[in-house]
């Protein structure tokens, strides 16, 4: 097997959002930087994003759109880097975006857009990519006067091993996430085997899943969507969700998902805004002779309605509304406002868009990324226990984490 050795101030494991950010920012400060990803290209996880369109950013970005055990620590990276440099960056190559619901940008034509800058940046300031570069092993180096080299690492890169060092070691390899895009948990053998603590790991913005009745009235509703409130231990949002053969989807879904426990009940306001059982009330005294079915199909989809007319007033199906008692229009009415539901699950890592929990924040500066008991080893971007809500908010993340990395490393 033939071996090489190179030696680098910065050396990046994983060629994603963050990593390739995180090299441009070194590079330009005259740093020798290399980027290890051991998938065949780079950036895929940027290139499905947002439907193949990126959602590379929001207007609004703050502490509050992030989960970790230690709510404070991602204000520090946050205000060094905006989302408003990172705009002027995209400006400043001309790539069209445009804004979405609750102010999130997406590339007008495609996420290669934002791959393509990030590419031409680390190009620019000589940052040198090698794919199909496998770690095998990484270790502290050895002292020697003659270097400021820190780690030593094995890397296979198609069937030949590579020996490098570096002064910097930034572990950008991204968590557990959609494997299939190269998610994996190096990040956090890494972490361990240098003495960092790992915050307890979940799937997150991820679909929940069904395994009861449930399930079927998922499956003959595939395919439909429609804005509820629905929330997670008193976490509430309202935006669309979306039916499928498995559960429920769709931006609600997905947030929600983020707080939410196995074991948990998740409640589901079918009229957001509505009070629903005054709104029936109204509605028996105004519309007597109409059917339940029709009064609510007013407002939600007759595919739906007929699902929750088996559910809960099947035997009364018939009844015009005049001959319903208001105590039954007030019970229909809180479970349209108030619908417990209890996931068995979700549909975890597989289809998950980020991993939420990592290397616990506690044994991290938040002001380099470095870790506080391991000179030179810094972790950015989605292995570290930083959760961001969907709308823009992880990509930030991994702009703002690896920024100040940049700079330190």
């Amino acid at each position: 097997m033939q071996t090489d050795s190179n030696n680098y101030d910065v050396i990046i494991l994983g060629a994603g959002a963050s990593g390739l950010m995180c090299a441009l920012t070194a590079a330009q400060r005259g740093r020798r930087v290399l980027v290890l990803e051991k998938a065949n290209k780079v950036g895929k996880k940027i290139l499905m994003s947002g439907g193949g369109r990126c959602n590379f950013t929001n207007h609004f970005v703050g502490a509050e759109n992030f989960i970790s055990n230690n709510s404070h620590f991602c204000k520090a990276a946050l205000n060094r880097y905006t989302q408003w440099d990172f705009i002027g960056m995209v400006e400043r190559y001309q790539i069209p975006y445009e804004e979405r619901r609750h102010s999130q940008l997406f590339c007008l034509n495609s996420a290669k857009d934002i791959l393509n800058m990030l590419l031409d940046e680390c190009a620019n300031a000589g940052a040198e990519i090698r794919s199909h570069a496998e770690l095998v092993s990484v270790s502290t180096a050895e002292p020697n006067d003659a270097s400021s080299s820190r780690y030593q690492l094995v890397v296979n890169q198609q069937n030949t091993a590579h020996e490098f060092t570096c002064e910097s070691l930034v572990v950008a390899t991204g968590a557990l996430s959609i494997p299939t895009l190269g998610g994996s948990g190096i990040g956090y053998d890494i972490a361990q085997q240098f003495g960092l603590k790992l915050t307890k790991r979940h799937a997150g913005l991820v679909p929940f899943m069904f395994s009861d009745s449930m399930k079927q009235l998922c499956e003959k509703l595939a395919g439909l969507a429609l804005e509820v409130e629905l929330s997670a231990n008193k976490i509430s949002f309202t935006e669309n969700i979306l039916f499928t053969h498995r559960g429920i989807s769709g931006p609600a879904a997905l947030q929600v998902s983020n707080y939410w426990n196995p074991g948990d009940t998740i409640t589901l306001d079918l009229l957001p805004g509505v009070n629903a059982a005054e709104w029936l009330l109204n509605a028996k005294q105004n519309q007597t002779k109409n059917l339940l079915r029709t009064v609510l199909s007013h407002k939600l989809s007759k595919g739906l309605v007929a699902e929750l007319q088996w559910l809960w007033w099947h035997e009364h199906a018939e009844k015009p509304m005049a001959e319903f008692s208001d105590k039954q229009l007030i019970s229909i009415g809180e479970r349209l406002n108030s619908w417990q539901l209890k996931p068995s699950g979700t549909e975890g890592y597989r289809t998950a868009e980020v991993t939420r929990g990592g290397v616990d924040t506690a044994g991290i500066s938040s002001k380099t990324m470095e870790a506080k008991d391991q000179a030179g080893l810094y972790f950015i971007g989605e292995v570290l226990d930083v959760t961001g809500w969907l709308g823009g908010f992880n990509f930030q993340w991994a702009w703002s984490s690896e920024y100040s990395a940049g700079l330190a490393v």
